[in-house]
């Protein structure tokens, strides 16, 4: 018997739809909160409200990721996920069976023309993968979104404040979290035009959230269903989408002097 994180997975799978698997297909009849985190970059700019959903999952407290042994122990696959409910205690046909499946499905996607990705199930193999697209003789930086106060509100008007620091990158590794019984992040890479900020935000209640944003400038592989293309009521390849990152997803880059970075 395997003890499932029940804490990770109760938060991860109601909001794990809010990434921008390029590939993914959400329909947005009535716009779920969750989902409110895409912008286009000219709204990047100080003094811009916009209401914004930050799930609150401490990543000081939230599951680890397994050592490379015991995550290997186990298969990883849709076809073993019969076995894999039964290993974790997980009934069929409940919403934690769902959400395990979505996340093999979604790992076994072929990626979009352009893209690398890959679903880590250890540390090492996300670094592997990382210094793969990064290059091995590359010193690594990780970027994420961190919260300066402590509220239990997750969705609200923000504004964004002064020092809107881009961060210059050749190329980025994005890793999202993913519903599962123990820590997994979707990782991937695009090919594409991708700018990288460090906004400061102010919340409507007083709280501060030093968030981490990604611009992706060419969208024209996308998948007419992404969730983006319906919140922002545009179509593929239109505009450029930006997109807030919660607390507990990464972004890998180069690491580079402080003075390459530019603030708006």
């Amino acid at each position: 018997m395997i003890e499932t994180e029940d804490k990770f997975f109760k938060a991860t799978s109601n909001d794990h739809h809010e990434t921008e698997h390029a590939h993914a297909h959400s329909h947005v009849d009535h716009i779920d909160p969750s989902v409110m985190v895409f912008f286009t970059i000219e709204d990047l700019k100080v003094g811009k409200t916009m209401p914004i959903h930050f799930p609150k999952r401490d990543p000081a407290t939230s599951p680890k990721l397994w050592p490379r042994e015991e995550a290997d122990s186990l298969p990883f696959s849709l076809n073993k996920l019969p076995n894999l409910l039964k290993i974790f205690s997980v009934s069929q046909n409940s919403p934690k069976a769902k959400a395990m499946e979505d996340t093999l499905r979604e790992c076994e996607t072929k990626p979009i023309k352009g893209e690398v990705k890959f679903c880590a199930t250890s540390l090492e193999s996300m670094l592997d993968f990382t210094q793969s697209i990064l290059g091995f003789t590359s010193d690594l930086k990780v970027l994420s979104t961190s919260h300066q106060t402590k509220s239990s509100v997750t969705f609200q008007n923000y504004t964004m404040l002064e020092n809107i620091i881009e961060i210059p990158a050749s190329k980025m590794v994005a890793c999202h979290t993913m519903p599962y019984p123990y820590t997994v992040f979707y990782c991937h890479s695009q090919e594409s035009e991708n700018k990288i900020y460090r906004v400061p935000l102010a919340g409507e209640n007083g709280d501060r959230v030093d968030a981490m944003v990604v611009c992706h400038m060419d969208t024209s592989q996308w998948g007419h269903g992404h969730v983006s293309f319906q919140v922002l009521k545009v179509k593929p390849g239109t505009t450029s989408v930006c997109h807030f990152f919660p607390a507990d997803h990464l972004i890998w880059v180069p690491k580079l002097q402080p003075q390459g970075f530019a603030t708006m």
